[in-house]
């Protein structure tokens, strides 16, 4: 598989895997490894993290399979996001979920995913999500020292407008390399708040999270959702694939935006119909059709 350049001297696997829900799968003892090592073999060399996924607990389930395969570490790389305060049993003062962007909350959470993960480094540390009180100039000043230290590589955003990944942009010297969205056949916001355009013009390469729109696709809850389902079964059948995963991540990664989805299964088939929709050639028109469906209304 190809990766994506995200930089001149950074890319990613062309599919990442996300690891939100790593503590649910109940992949034990060997089978984690086993189950890192079957994603390396497919070419899916990127994993997605944040500090407070499974209440704080999935960097460290990595980390444990990365300190007993010490070779592991420079197959991969590694991304988390900072900056969400949960109210968890872990922090029991906390009486509401906010985002801290400060220089000290900032250094605290690497330092911290650094000792989880066991290793030395971050390949992309992202801001995980917009703040309505946010200084800038602090996190542009912990990316400064995190870069001068060389704990974290690359830097990104997730859930950013074109108007807020500009604004940090314009504070930080260290290069935005990406913005994390939800996007898929079922969520087309950044489609129409300027995203898409700005991703074009700024020739930054997107990540995708909720591909399958977290099963509103696959299992359809609304009439919206099970519009778009026929849809896509048709363009299947058209396109002679099995399942209907495949023609959704193959409507991704037809975009010239060049999406990069982020896959959350710990069902190695699951990741491979991700893998195997890389080789289908989508037309624009069967592309259209399913935006249209999606959207809910002709083309002007």
């Amino acid at each position: 598989m190809h990766k994506t350049n995200l930089t001149h001297d950074f890319a990613l696997s062309r599919i990442v895997h996300g690891q939100m829900r790593l503590a649910e799968w109940g992949l034990t003892g060997r089978s984690l490894p086993g189950f890192l090592e079957e994603l390396i073999d497919l070419g899916v060399t990127t994993f997605d993290h944040a500090d407070i996924y499974g209440n704080y607990t999935c960097e460290a389930m990595l980390g444990d399979v990365l300190a007993l395969n010490k070779g592991l570490r420079d197959k991969i790389q590694l991304i988390t996001k900072c900056g969400i305060k949960l109210v968890s049993d872990k922090f029991p003062g906390r009486k509401v979920k906010i985002y801290d962007y400060s220089y000290d909350y900032i250094i605290a959470s690497v330092n911290n995913s650094l000792k989880n993960f066991r290793t030395d480094r971050i390949d992309l540390l992202l801001l995980h999500r917009p703040a309505p009180f946010f200084d800038p100039s602090e996190a542009a000043r912990a990316f400064a020292d995190l870069k001068q230290q060389g704990k974290v590589l690359h830097f990104g955003v997730s859930n950013f407008t074109p108007v807020q990944f500009e604004m940090f942009q314009a504070h930080t010297n260290e290069i935005i390399v990406t913005n994390q969205v939800e996007i898929s056949p079922y969520c087309l916001e950044h489609f129409e708040n300027g995203n898409v355009d700005f991703f074009l013009k700024e020739k930054i390469k997107p990540m995708a999270w909720s591909p399958l729109a977290g099963g509103k696709l696959l299992n359809p809850e609304d009439r919206k959702g099970t519009r778009v389902l026929r849809v896509l079964k048709e363009i299947a059948e058209e396109l002679n694939v099995s399942p209907v995963d495949k023609v959704i991540y193959a409507w991704l990664m037809k975009h010239p935006a060049g999406f990069i989805p982020v896959v959350g299964s710990g069902k190695i088939e699951r990741v491979k119909y991700a893998v195997e929709a890389l080789s289908i050639d989508m037309s624009l028109e069967q592309w259209y059709r399913v935006f249209i469906c999606a959207r809910g209304r002709e083309l002007p």
